[in-house]
């Protein structure tokens, strides 16, 4: 008996046909996997999946649309190019991990360095405004005051506090323009 006949009669659940159709092509099926995976254990793995897959979708053969062996064949090789694939993935992952793993944290230190260079910058932009406009930045952008809040410290109108508020962001503004 062929295999198309094996295979017609295994889509209609014949075991004993599949055990004969499994003895006529589990030797192409291995040879074709092992050419394409190489690796022997893997090769069987797939093998076996490729004749499992034959068991369950035996009813999917055609055979006007070519032979039982053609239409095997073909699974094993997409099955064979997919776990390859799947390998070569998996491998591609590892090493950008490891590498992602080795590499230093280039970003954490220049972000701190920046932010280090920053903070010096400011400091030095505040030390240039009067005494009384970087105690009123003081209060209200480090010590998280409001400007009534800050009038009501240092015992001074409202308007004042927002006057040198104003002077001195304007000052700081200026000096912090030359950082950037």
């Amino acid at each position: 008996m062929g295999a198309d006949e094996l295979l017609l009669r295994v889509a209609g659940g014949d075991q004993r046909a599949f055990e004969d159709l499994y003895t006529l092509v589990s030797g192409p099926v291995f040879g074709l996997v092992k050419r394409v995976v190489r690796d022997p254990a893997q090769s069987e793995e797939v093998a076996q999946e490729v004749l499992l897959e034959l068991w369950r979708s035996a009813g999917r053969f055609d055979p006007g649309r070519g032979s039982a062996l053609a239409w095997v064949l073909t699974l094993a090789h997409r099955r064979a190019v997919d776990r390859v694939r799947s390998a070569r993935a998996a491998v591609d992952r590892e090493q950008r991990e490891a590498l992602r793993a080795q590499a230093p944290a280039y970003d954490q230190v220049a972000e701190e360095v920046e932010a280090g260079l920053e903070r010096e910058w400011v400091r030095r932009c505040l030390n240039r405004l009067t005494a009384l406009q970087r105690q009123s930045v003081t209060l209200a952008y480090y010590d998280g005051y409001t400007y009534r809040e800050v009038a009501e410290r240092l015992s001074l109108p409202l308007g004042t506090v927002k006057t040198r508020m104003r002077d001195g962001l304007t000052r700081l503004r200026d000096c912090l323009g030359g950082a950037a």
